[in-house]
């Protein structure tokens, strides 16, 4: 069909921030889990985690805004129109059973909330099977949002032995040079002060071998960094080949009835494949795919294989320590 696209209704739904669960006995909905993501923010966590609420998983909301919640009636519909407004739940706690009504700011997403709890997830899990050994950084993205996120975790983690890069999902952008620029720091020695720890040279070189993980989603920028690391040699790249578009388009031509065009403005070339991550992608020297029934079981292989090549890696390559006991005394004769 031709003629003007016609814009979708929008409908700013809002969000609590929980996974739900319906009790069919009952006909209540309960809530089967609060996210957390990050609680020192209001709009990276769910709204029940804010001071006072006191809401606990297994609770019943019975109405929003006064409106029943029922079987015809989901929590989310109720929700509709409600995204960054204040709403009033009617809260049944599972123990007492008693009723009350709390007031709560719902968010316009739950993306960033789910975002930092996975993050956070796959952190400890790394550091929890390497035994401390294994630091853990992802990338959402290669813009202004990925950039600060990098450095985030970075800072925390790029003294471990070992230093995992997941760019799994990577949206793509333009700073993947800044973050390998970074990552690609040999550490040669290190700087003694007389009563500080010793600091790393080059500042902030990782510590010990690295290993990345890509999938079939991380493209463009996202495309480029699998394959730079590979090329690199800053270590082995885990997962599954990547999306393959790294043709940059822009959108800065208008007709006269206000339609944008885009076209191709900016194509990449490298020196081992030429043109050819473009309509292909980068392969992984490791292939490890997510099974659907891994998705069910909340088991993430390719992050595992990755954590068992970290310390493999260690291993063979262990990391630059240093030695103050062998620091140079000087005083006076």
């Amino acid at each position: 069909m031709g003629g003007d696209r016609r814009e979708g209704p929008h409908y700013r739904q809002g969000f609590l921030g929980v996974d739900w669960h319906y009790d069919s006995e009952h006909e209540r909905y309960r809530i089967g889990r609060i996210v957390q993501g990050d609680i020192w923010d209001s709009n990276a966590t769910s709204p029940l985690n804010m001071p006072g609420i006191n809401v606990a998983v297994g609770d019943a909301v019975l109405a929003i805004n006064g409106q029943r919640v029922n079987p015809a009636r989901s929590p989310q519909e109720l929700l509709v129109y409600q995204a960054r407004n204040e709403v009033q739940l009617t809260i049944e706690s599972a123990e007492t059973k008693e009723t009350r009504v709390v007031t709560v700011k719902a968010l316009a997403s739950e993306r960033e909330a789910r975002y930092r709890e996975w993050v956070e997830k796959n952190r400890e899990a790394v550091h929890t099977l390497s035994n401390g050994r294994v630091g853990y950084i992802h990338i959402p993205d290669m813009g202004s949002d990925g950039y600060s996120k990098f450095h985030r975790c970075y800072l925390a983690e790029y003294d471990y032995p070992a230093l995992l890069v997941d760019v799994r999902w990577n949206g793509g952008g333009n700073v993947s040079s800044l973050l390998l620029e970074k990552l690609a720091r040999r550490r040669i020695g290190y700087s003694f002060s007389r009563w500080g720890q010793p600091e790393p040279y080059p500042y902030e070189s990782p510590r010990g071998p690295m290993v990345a993980l890509t999938n079939e989603q991380a493209g463009s920028d996202g495309d480029i960094f699998s394959h730079s690391f590979k090329l690199m040699g800053l270590g082995p790249l885990i997962g599954m080949r990547t999306w393959g578009g790294v043709i940059g388009i822009s959108h800065n031509h208008s007709l006269v009835d206000g339609t944008r065009t885009t076209q191709p403005e900016h194509a990449f070339w490298f020196k081992d494949v030429g043109w050819n991550v473009e309509n292909y992608g980068t392969d992984p020297d490791i292939e490890v795919d997510i099974a659907p029934q891994d998705y069910v079981n909340d088991i993430d292989p390719q992050l595992e294989r990755a954590i068992a090549e970290a310390l493999r890696l260690i291993e063979e390559k262990p990391s630059l320590e240093p030695k103050p006991e062998e620091r140079p005394k000087r005083g006076r004769m």
